[in-house]
């Protein structure tokens, strides 16, 4: 049974109470997938003005943990296993958005991809600034 977006913000953030801390919400849900959002504070960002690392990790890992269960359902006890970004451009003073896809979900881990999105100051397209794979580990019983 697959969750929808407004599903998995609220599981989310009652699991993780962090989440609404630091502005996590889930725009939209799918099979295998999940558009999450970063809402921009100055508390979030590093010398520089820039999102620190670590803000935009939490992104990423938490959108994965959302994609996955919009597949699967509400597994709660699905842990990151990997998580590896590259870095790409400087995000700009705005929200963070994540675009997360399950590459493959097998009986016990799935694998997924999350492209970090911020809008161009200039001209409000939205550039990539952060490519991150992961995978998540699933418990046994479904």
């Amino acid at each position: 049974m697959s969750l929808t977006a407004q599903q998995l913000s609220d599981l989310i953030r009652a699991g993780v109470p962090m989440a609404e801390d630091i502005g996590f919400t889930v725009d939209e849900a799918g099979e295998g997938f999940a558009k999450t959002r970063l809402v921009f504070s100055d508390r979030q960002i590093r010398p520089g003005g820039t999102l620190s690392g670590p803000v935009q990790m939490t992104l990423a890992d938490a959108s994965m943990y959302a994609a996955v269960m919009a597949t699967i359902g509400q597994v709660e006890m699905a842990v990151t296993s990997n998580l590896s970004i590259n870095f790409l451009e400087k995000p700009s003073a705005g929200d963070l958005i994540a675009e997360a896809v399950v590459l493959r979900l097998g009986r016990r881990i799935a694998f997924c991809e999350v492209r970090l999105l911020s809008p161009d100051p200039e001209t409000g397209e939205e550039v990539l600034v952060a490519h991150v794979t992961g995978s998540y580990s699933l418990p046994g019983k479904r």
